[in-house]
């Protein structure tokens, strides 16, 4: 069978907003590992929307960093959606976890990645939050700044009008640094996460198609995410943002591996 015909976009229910069965036992398992390693560091609750649909946009820096990122959502009443690369959802066990737990499976840069626009759209009318990572992978930035972003993340925010929450996350790389395998699981280390107030895309409204609004919407988003993270590192962001386009760098995937 294929997974999409497991995927259910019924309305949220349950607390935190949106819990599953399965999201609840993959939370049963995962906080007390998240709540040993991590020393908890939150900050701007109060900007995630209660209920109704939203989006909570963030910097990716490690492989950790989803499980801590979901961690600060779940602790605040929501329980979020995923666009996830559809190799987890192959994993024994861990693929039926993300599949009960309601997350989605992309095929990153394929012919049918275009499907995950319709998916969110989906979970956004059924009232769901959903977690979006705009830059697609891990940050090329050799210092873990957020780089230059896919503009799918302005297409949805302008086509739904949902609220775009604008979040920031910073200590996940201590715990595994990016494409690590070998994690730091002790002395605990600090991971701060800050959410900030939403985001304004009125200026680009029924601008969903136009190419140069969707690339200033897009940067309009990574500004904010900077900004916080600028806020929880304690540090000035480069002036030039790392542009994957620009580089000889792959797309996706192990980059340091790739590079050697």
């Amino acid at each position: 069978m294929s997974t999409e015909l497991k995927i259910s976009y019924a309305p949220p229910t349950g607390k935190p907003l949106g819990v599953t069965a399965w999201f609840k036992f993959g939370a049963l398992l995962v906080r007390p590992i998240l709540n040993s390693i991590a020393k908890r560091d939150w900050q701007g609750a109060e900007n995630l929307p209660a209920s109704g649909p939203a989006i909570a946009v963030c910097n990716h820096i490690s492989y950790v960093d989803p499980l801590l990122f979901t961690h600060f959502l779940y602790n605040n009443g929501r329980a979020p959606r995923y666009l996830g690369k559809a190799s987890l959802f192959k994993l024994p066990f861990i693929g039926r976890v993300l599949l009960g737990a309601g997350q989605i499976p992309v095929q990153r840069e394929s012919a049918t990645a275009s499907k995950s626009l319709t998916h969110a759209i989906a979970f956004l009318k059924a009232g769901h939050m959903l977690g979006v990572y705009p830059e697609g992978t891990l940050t090329r930035d050799k210092n873990y700044w957020p780089m230059k972003a896919k503009t799918g993340i302005a297409r949805l925010a302008i086509l739904t009008g949902v609220p775009v929450i604008p979040c920031a996350q910073w200590g996940a790389q201590k715990i595994l640094p990016a494409y690590g395998k070998k994690p730091k699981l002790f002395p605990r280390s600090k991971v701060s996460v800050i959410a900030g107030p939403a985001l304004d895309f009125s200026k680009w409204q029924g601008q969903a198609e136009d190419p140069v609004a969707l690339e200033e919407a897009t940067a309009y988003v990574m500004s904010a995410i900077t900004k916080l993270l600028e806020q929880i590192r304690n540090e000035s962001a480069p002036s030039e943002v790392f542009d994957p386009k620009k580089s000889a760098l792959p797309r996706t995937g192990n980059f340091k591996k790739d590079n050697k």
